[in-house]
């Protein structure tokens, strides 16, 4: 494990130094040529699965672009390429509300067929002239239930194959904002003294998405044998409301460096 890390290490701090990129064809055609609308206070932002009938999410949408006549709300299930127009705006800023319900139907499925973590994709395509133009303006709508602290917190089993972590941690909410946890032991686990910490975590109170600020576990990593200093994570995931499991990709480094991107599982005990 300790030489894993020191070659590893070693190997991030080369490749910091050269990059390439790469083109990918988007498979729903030409973007970003077109006005890119404004998608602002998405609020709700994920559909309740206990509420299947009434459940919605609600946006407005803007464009301030005069050559855009029509904006058109499309929508695919799940990850499928093929898009279903939901509705078309022409006046904006334009308040828009689409039930799981209707949209269920407009795509061709049943609503007992709706399931927890399914997702639906929404995207604006724009009118202007002749010509339609998918813009970057799109979310993602998952299925969830709804927010419960006591899911999020407690006991829980960490593990990580890519970083060859095993063990488990504790998961705490804030006393004064229940969409903050803190997560203590990841650095404990490994054999490291944790006088630092806990990893802090955000989590989206629309749509549930977690956001782990960097926080330093440890002062050092001297238990490895090594000189390195600060041991710290950061990262960002999603939390599942109904189990309480944290699918997360945390980047673990110290003040020389990073070992780079690893994905952890954290589940309930």
């Amino acid at each position: 494990m300790k030489k894993i890390k020191i070659f590893g290490l070693i190997a991030t701090l080369i490749l910091t130094f050269s990059s390439c990129e790469t083109d990918v064809d988007d498979p729903a055609g030409v973007r970003g040529v077109g006005v890119v609308p404004a998608i602002v206070d998405l609020n709700p932002a994920v559909y309740d699965s206990n509420d299947l009938e009434n459940t919605f999410v609600q946006f407005t949408l803007d464009i301030t672009e005069s050559s855009v006549s029509e904006a058109v709300v499309v929508a695919s299930y799940n990850g499928d390429k093929k898009r279903t127009e939901m509705t078309r705006i022409s006046s904006f800023p334009s308040t828009i509300k689409l039930t799981l319900k209707d949209v269920a139907a407009k795509l061709g499925i049943s609503l007992a067929s709706v399931e927890l973590a399914d997702v639906f994709t929404f995207e604006i395509v724009t009118i202007q002239g002749q010509e339609s133009y998918f813009s970057s303006a799109a979310f993602n709508a998952a299925v969830v239930c709804a927010y419960n602290p006591e899911m999020a917190s407690g006991s829980y089993h960490a593990v990580s194959d890519g970083w060859g972590l095993d063990g488990n941690v504790t998961i705490t909410v804030d006393p004064e904002n229940e969409y903050i946890v803190y997560v203590s032991g990841l650095a404990a686990i490994e054999g490291l003294n944790e006088d630092k910490g806990p990893l802090k975590m955000i989590i989206n109170e629309l749509d549930y998405s977690v956001d782990a600020e960097k926080t330093v576990l440890a002062s050092d990593v001297a238990p490895w044998g090594l000189p390195y200093t600060g041991y710290n994570y950061q990262g960002f995931g999603e939390l599942n409301t109904c189990d309480g499991t944290y699918k997360m990709t945390f980047t673990i480094g110290v003040d020389q460096g990073s070992w780079g991107a690893y994905d952890f599982v954290l589940t309930k005990n």
